[in-house]
């Protein structure tokens, strides 16, 4: 299941105005234990990454509870005790991104409007390397990601090959 919460939709790059919200286990009953969901909430790339550098301890931590809060009021409109359901919530930031996903800035991969650029295709300069993930086509998001692995997959071995 996905969902998609926008306070405004005539600038939907606007921070905070626009939180997407996916409960893959809704889909795949692997993704959780028996009886509970897996819920995962983020903003569209709207996070400024300059905001986080130079906190100290103390002050990273108030500000991800801080930007924590706007998932959760979001999460709430349709899920009214989602707070009381949680068993475990953890706030990624874009120095998480940086950190453990090593996305300089924090990025989630480029994301350019349509018909402006698009984004590399899957070939590498050297024989037999593919490349897929965010940063190539069809670009971010899930949906996406999983398109380019697909698409690098159909490379490797066409379609009347794999069965």
């Amino acid at each position: 299941m996905h969902h998609i919460v926008v306070r405004d939709w005539t600038d939907i790059t606007a921070r905070d105005n626009c939180v997407f919200v996916a409960i893959p286990s809704t889909l795949d009953e692997t993704a959780a234990p028996d009886g509970y969901h897996v819920l995962h909430a983020y903003t569209p790339a709207t996070e400024p990454y300059e905001a986080w550098t130079g906190l100290d301890r103390a002050a990273y931590e108030e500000l991800k509870e801080a930007r924590g809060e706007v998932l959760w009021k979001a999460i709430e409109e349709f899920i009214p005790n989602i707070r009381e359901r949680s068993v475990y919530s953890a706030v990624g930031t874009p120095l998480t991104h940086e950190r453990y996903l090593r996305r300089e800035g924090g990025t989630y991969g480029a994301a350019w409007k349509a018909g402006e650029k698009t984004f590399p295709g899957h070939s590498a300069p050297f024989d037999d390397l593919y490349c897929c993930g965010d940063s190539t086509f069809p670009g971010i998001g899930v949906p996406a990601v999983c398109g380019s692995g697909i698409a690098v997959a159909h490379a490797i071995a066409p379609v009347e090959k794999h069965l």
